[in-house]
């Protein structure tokens, strides 16, 4: 890859900027001893609840399994407490009639069985549609910048920039992206 499509000055701060002479490719892992990287997650795929490292996916997996829901995506967000904790937006199958409330409870419950306490899962909320970029990877950092207030730039490959009015909608009920600015768009 030499650059992104029309775009030269994004893709050098995107990927250079945060450490110069290397390539940023906002994975999460480690170096041993003998200078061998390991690449062991993407880097929003991680959070740490207490100590404690949640891998969002199996979080995710965990709620797909529910059969009303489509469609999830968990993130960190801060707690005082605990540094992180989980936050799940999902999406709804068509024709379910189960409101939010009661499909809340249901999944934190289902998160308690299937994964344990452990995961301090209690933030969950419903949206119409979760935001992707063209590939269909789930931008799941940049909700997490959007709950802590933080600004988000939407990159050109979002597919519809327009899901982030219900999503500051859900997080906003959850306590969350109570002073954050609308995400702006890269191009």
């Amino acid at each position: 890859m030499s650059t992104l499509y029309r775009n030269d000055e994004l893709f050098e701060k995107l990927y250079f900027q945060k450490y110069p002479g290397f390539y940023d490719t906002m994975d999460a892992g480690y170096k041993d001893k003998a200078g061998y990287v390991f690449v062991t997650a993407r880097d929003d795929d991680v959070i740490n609840v207490a100590g404690h490292r949640i891998s969002t996916s199996s979080l995710e997996d965990a709620v797909l399994r529910h059969p009303d829901v489509a469609d999830a995506a968990v993130f960190g967000v801060p707690e005082s407490t605990k540094g992180q904790i989980p936050l799940c937006l999902y999406v709804v199958k068509n024709g379910v009639r189960k409101t939010p409330t009661k499909l809340s409870v249901e999944l934190i419950s289902l998160i308690r069985e299937v994964i344990g306490p452990i995961a301090a899962f209690r933030l969950v909320g419903k949206v119409e549609n979760l935001p992707r970029t063209r590939s269909g990877k789930t931008m799941r950092k940049s909700m997490a910048d959007f709950a802590a207030n933080k600004r988000v730039i939407l990159p050109g490959t979002i597919e519809d920039p327009t899901v982030f009015k219900d999503i500051k909608r859900a997080l906003q009920e959850l306590g969350y992206a109570m002073n954050a600015p609308d995400p702006v768009s890269s191009d």
